[in-house]
């Protein structure tokens, strides 16, 4: 497996709903499992590392529902949250081909040979790999097929810090292809 450091001060970009009463919380996760953790495993939270990964969740979000993201009104119900992790965070990369193959994944991860997306059954093997060895996170191409995306593994103790005070609505990011693009003062 091949693992590194994550950069230092990155914004990772989360979406997330107007009920939920903190972006940044790892115990559903926990419970219901996701892509690299299993159900009832380990705090985990999922993150996307730019605003392109974004949109194309977004995306991803309503495919075979016939809505585009364009269809959405500003005020429809999904939430831009923005943090930073803590500092020296080691995960494996699974940002590109030889990382996959590392991993006991196929090269063309988010999707095997046929072009049929990798199976949680299979990916959440790897993630309890990464996290039995350690690691605090996989960082890998986004399923959406755009992208990169993070799964945190985050230690006792150990919380994302908001980048913003509150997660923005839809129409104040639906537009903007950088985080420069929002308008927004730096960290707080």
């Amino acid at each position: 497996m091949i693992d590194v450091f994550l950069p230092p001060g990155h914004v990772w970009l989360r979406l997330t709903r107007p009920h939920y009463r903190d972006p940044f919380d790892t115990s559903y996760a926990r419970r219901q499992g996701g892509r690299w953790n299993p159900p009832d495993s380990w705090p985990t939270l999922y993150v996307n590392e730019d605003m392109a990964t974004v949109h194309a969740q977004v995306a991803h979000m309503f495919t075979g529902r016939g809505i585009r993201p364009d269809d959405l009104d500003d005020d429809a119900p999904i939430m831009l949250a923005a943090a930073t992790l803590p500092r020296s965070q080691r995960v494996a990369d699974i940002t590109g081909d030889r990382g996959a193959v590392a991993a006991g994944l196929p090269p063309t991860y988010p999707l095997d040979a046929s072009g049929t997306a990798v199976p949680h059954t299979t990916t959440q093997v790897v993630g309890s790999e990464v996290h039995d060895r350690g690691l605090r996170g996989v960082w890998c191409r986004s399923a959406s097929g755009i992208g990169r995306e993070l799964a945190w593994f985050p230690a006792r103790g150990a919380r994302a810090r908001p980048h913003w005070p509150a997660p923005l609505g839809f129409g104040r990011w639906r537009h903007a292809r950088t985080l420069d693009g929002i308008g927004l003062p730096g960290p707080r």
